[in-house]
C-alpha cells in the first residue's frame, strides 16, 4: 500500500448509520502516519459521539461554521487550507446533492467549496436511494469536478435491504486514500535526526557552545517528511522556525541530547547524527554568576558522552548515519569516524565552509565506496544524501517477490 505518512485527512461525517465505522476509520489513518482533523454534521452527531473521534483522532472535532475560537471566525478557511485530502465518510444523498449543487449551509460543505486539496466522497445510503436518478445525476456532476468516489460496497443494509449502498469498509478505504498520493522513497520509515549545537553551563549565565547554525538537519528534516518518513528532530539552541509535520524536541546539553535521542531511538529505523555536540563540558557549574575578580580564570572540563557511538552499540540499533565536520584531511578523518563509531555512512564536510552557511559540498563515505555530493543548496544535498540512505536501506533489505 502507498503510504500516508505526513499526509493531512480531514474526515468529514455526515448523518448516517455507517457514521459508527469512522471510529475505526480514525484510528487506521492515524496508524498510517497521517493527522487526523474531523469534522461532523449535526446529523452525525446523533450517531457517533463527538469525544470518541477526538479521542482517536488526538485533535479537536469541529462541529459549527461560526466558531469564535478559530482565526478571525473562519475555521472553514483554515481547515480547507491545512488539508491534503477531505475525505466525506459516509457521504450521505443529501450531502451528494449539496456537492453537485454547490451548496454551503454547514461548516462541511463549506469547507469543501473553499478546499483546493483533492476531495473523495465514500458513498452510503439505501439501494433504492442509490439507484435513483436524482443520486446518480448528482454523482455525474461531482464526478466532473474531480470528486472521487470510493464505493458504495454491496451487501445487506440497515433497513434490511439488500445491494448497493453500503459504505465500504475502514481498511478499504484507508487504502483507496493512499492510491491518491505518490509514495515517497522513504515512506513509512521513523527516522531520528539530531542537529544544532549544545550549550554547556559555565554559571546561569555563561555556557560553552560552536557556531553549528542547525540548518543542515533542518533541510535533512524537511525533506525526509517530504519522502514520507515519520521524523523525529532532536535539536539544540537554534534561530530556526520548527518544521511542520514532524515530531520536535528540544534541548540545551549533550546529556540532555543523549537522552532524548536514546528515548526516540527505542523503535526508529534510521538515526542521523548531525548535531555539533560539545565533546566537553565545565566539571563543576557555578550556581551563580561568576565575577570577573582576575585577569584569568580556569575552568576544569570533562568529556561529554558521544551520543552517536551510544545509540551504535545498542543490541537493535537503526540504520546509523554520521556527520564529520573537519578542516583538514576531510575525506581521511571521515573514514576513521565512520569505522571507530561503527556507522553505515558518513557526510564529511568542511566545518570553516559549513557553519552559518546555506551551502554546502559533502563526501559520502562507506565501508567500500565514496563519492562526492555538492556543492549545492542544504536542501537540494539534503535529498541527495536522503536517495543514498534510501538506496542502501533498499539493498540491505530486498523486498520480497
Amino acid at each position: 500500500m502507498k503510504s500516508l505518512s505526513n499526509k493531512r485527512i480531514l474526515l468529514g461525517i455526515t448523518g448516517g448509520i455507517a457514521a459508527y465505522k469512522c471510529a475505526e476509520l480514525a484510528r487506521l489513518f492515524v496508524k498510517a502516519g497521517a493527522e487526523v482533523s474531523v469534522v461532523m454534521t449535526r446529523a452525525a452527531q446523533e450517531f457517533v459521539t463527538p469525544l470518541t473521534l477526538q479521542a482517536l483522532s488526538g485533535r479537536r472535532v469541529y462541529l459549527d461554521l461560526l466558531d469564535a475560537e478559530a482565526e478571525g471566525a473562519m475555521g472553514h478557511i483554515e481547515l480547507a487550507r491545512w488539508a491534503d485530502l477531505v475525505l466525506i465518510a459516509p457521504a450521505t444523498a443529501d450531502f451528494i446533492a449539496k456537492l453537485a449543487h454547490g451548496q454551503a449551509d454547514d461548516l462541511l460543505s463549506t469547507v469543501v467549496l473553499a478546499c483546493s486539496a483533492p476531495i473523495a466522497v465514500a458513498p452510503a445510503m439505501n439501494q433504492a436511494m442509490w439507484a435513483d436518478l436524482g443520486t446518480q445525476a448528482n454523482l455525474s456532476l461531482i464526478t466532473e469536478r474531480k470528486i472521487s468516489v470510493f464505493g458504495p460496497g454491496i451487501g445487506d443494509q440497515a433497513c434490511g435491504d439488500v445491494g448497493p449502498g453500503r459504505m465500504l469498509e475502514p481498511e478499504q478505504l484507508l487504502h483507496s486514500c493512499a492510491d491518491l498520493f505518490e509514495t515517497g522513497s522513504l515512506a513509512g520509515l521513523k527516522i531520528v535526526i539530531n542537529g544544532g549545537p549544545t550549550r554547556e553551563a559555565i554559571d546561569p549565565v555563561r555556557f560553552i557552545s560552536n557556531h553549528s547554525s542547525g540548518k543542515m538537519a533542518y533541510a535533512l528534516a524537511n525533506e525526509a517528511v517530504a519522502e514520507g518518513a515519520r521524523v523525529t528532530l532532536i535539536s539544540g539552541p537554534v534561530s530556526l522556525p520548527v518544521p511542520e509535520r514532524l515530531q520536535s524536541v528540544d534541548v540545551e546539553s549533550a546529556e540532555e541530547m543523549l537522552q532524548a535521542c536514546l528515548l526516540a531511538c527505542t523503535d526508529c529505523d534510521v538515526f542521523i547524527g548531525v548535531a555539533a555536540i560539545a565533546d566537553y563540558r565545565p566539571d563543576e557549574v557555578a550556581a551563580e554568576k561568576i565575577k570577573k575578580l582576575s585577569d584569568q580564570v580556569q575552568i576544569s572540563l570533562v568529556k561529554n558522552p558521544d551520543v552517536i557511538s551510544e545509540i551504535a552499540s545498542q543490541e537493535n540499533r537503526p540504520f546509523m548515519v554520521g556527520f564529520a565536520a573537519e578542516t583538514t584531511a576531510i575525506a581521511e578523518h571521515g573514514r576513521q569516524k565512520l569505522v571507530k563509531k561503527k556507522l553505515d555512512l558518513l557526510f564529511a564536510n568542511n566545518a570553516v565552509e559549513t557553519f552559518n552557511s546555506d551551502s554546502i559540498a559533502v563526501t559520502a563515505i562507506q565501508a567500500n565506496s565514496q563519492q562526492d555530493l555538492g556543492p549545492g543548496n542544504k536542501s537540494a544535498v539534503a535529498r541527495q544524501m536522503l536517495r543514498l540512505i534510501a538506496d542502501q536501506l533498499s539493498k540491505n533489505n530486498p523486498a520480497e517477490e
